[in-house]
């Protein structure tokens, strides 16, 4: 009803327009316009009344309103614009690797392994992609490798290598990964048993001859059943002695020293080069090692046989370092060392926040001053190496993840523990755009 009576209105509206035609034509242009207006209105109406259709007829046109009737045919409703599905942002570090950036310098990079590493599929899969070289944790330091029942036996200290480092021996050969030995000759992590009589703590101390016998044999006995195992050929580097100096330059005391005396450094060496293979370097390992500049320097000049030929083929710096160090004063130790000809590696290198005994938080202006700091190291060491004026063929990371970390308090790290990338990464794959800078 709503729709007839305005048919009707309009239609009263023509007619009134009609009448007033006849006195003013000046009108008519005006009564087609408000016809049209009029008729768009009415269809806009019959739209919500379920279909109409009617011709008005003016004197000067025919106008038909309405809508399609059910048998017309019908007019596909036009689907609305997708939204456009954004691209994800690639990731500056996609495409590239650490083994691939070192590998540009001649370098093999590595981290520390354990076997809750290579068993968690995510952790063994970035170790795959990131790296090229291993070096065990804990499982090849004398507490985990020498036997004291098969010891006592022998009469001599032997080497048995536990499950744990068999376990990454065979990931290691199973996946093409060259390792580094770690160690042999350490004051810490040393069990008491192997100073004393017939290998029993409740016993006395051996003497001299017996205690350069027993090195002897448990670097002999190493380095044979990695031959036997038919795991000697994956490694290129092995840290014979840890740890043995102290920053005021003085020796570090301990048994070996107290038994054998200060030449028992000299003997270690003496013996690996005897009985490891040529292919493996013979590395002696300190951390600190910018604080022990000439330290260091005045030891390894020791380290020469009757002829003046070095026992040792490399030091290993081991680099646990904070963002407050200065990077001048450490180029300046490593450009002195690298003087004596030999080879030197970075073979436990964590940059963590802050300073020692003084953790930094891992804010954002922090994490970026590492990623600054990893950078400017990384490219000191490759502008070096590719000189010439250092000789060095390998850098390992003491792990990958901050959480996995023997400092993670420091955030020391590459990766957060959920895996995300850090300005440390970036600065490590040399992005420099990407270190925090």
């Amino acid at each position: 009803m709503t729709i007839l009576r305005f048919y009707i209105m309009m239609i009263g509206l023509n007619v009134r327009l009609t009448c007033a035609e006849k006195r003013y034509q000046n009108l008519k242009k005006i009564r087609i316009s408000i016809v049209l207006v009029l008729s768009l209105l009415l269809l806009s109406l019959t739209a919500c009344n379920g279909g109409y259709s009617s011709t008005i007829n003016t004197s000067d046109a025919t106008i038909t309103v309405g809508t399609p009737s059910p048998s017309s045919e019908a007019v596909a409703t036009p689907e609305p614009t997708a939204e456009p599905t954004p691209e994800p942002t690639a990731d500056p570090a996609d495409g590239t690797s650490l083994k691939e950036v070192f590998a540009a310098h001649g370098m093999k990079v590595g981290t520390c392994l354990t076997t809750s590493m290579t068993s968690r599929a995510m952790t063994n899969q970035l170790i795959l992609d990131q790296f090229n070289s291993v070096t065990m944790e804990n499982s090849m330091k004398p507490d985990s490798c020498l036997n004291q029942k098969k010891s006592k036996e022998a009469g001599t200290l032997v080497v048995e290598f536990n499950k744990d480092a068999l376990q990454m021996l065979e990931w290691a050969k199973k996946n093409n990964f060259a390792m580094r030995g770690h160690t042999f000759v350490w004051y810490s992590q040393t069990p008491e048993w192997i100073f004393h009589k017939d290998f029993e703590s409740k016993n006395d101390l051996v003497d001299r001859k017996e205690m350069l016998s027993r090195m002897e044999n448990m670097i002999k006995s190493g380095f044979e059943q990695l031959e036997e195992l038919g795991y000697i050929d994956l490694f290129y580097a092995y840290d014979i002695v840890n740890e043995a100096w102290m920053e005021n330059g003085q020796m570090r005391s301990n048994r070996w020293s107290e038994i054998i005396g200060d030449d028992y450094l000299w003997y270690a060496f003496y013996y690996a080069d005897k009985y490891a293979p040529e292919s493996i370097d013979l590395y002696y390992n300190d951390y600190n090692e910018q604080f022990k500049t000439q330290t260091l320097i005045d030891f390894v000049n020791t380290l020469k046989d009757k002829d003046g030929n070095y026992l040792i083929d490399g030091v290993g710096f081991q680099a646990h370092l904070y963002t407050s160090d200065s990077l001048d004063q450490y180029f300046k130790t490593m450009d002195a060392v690298a003087e004596t000809g030999l080879k030197i590696q970075l073979t436990e290198l964590d940059v963590c926040l802050g300073k020692y005994n003084a953790p930094g938080k891992a804010t954002e202006d922090n994490l970026k001053k590492q990623g600054q700091f990893y950078y400017e190291l990384i490219n000191g060491i490759f502008e070096r190496v590719d000189s010439g004026k250092v000789k060095m063929d390998a850098l390992t990371f003491w792990g990958f993840m901050d959480n996995l970390s023997w400092r993670k308090q420091y955030s020391p790290l590459l990766y957060t523990s959920n895996f995300q990338h850090k300005y440390a990464l970036y600065g490590a794959l040399q992005l420099k755009d990407y270190a925090g800078y």
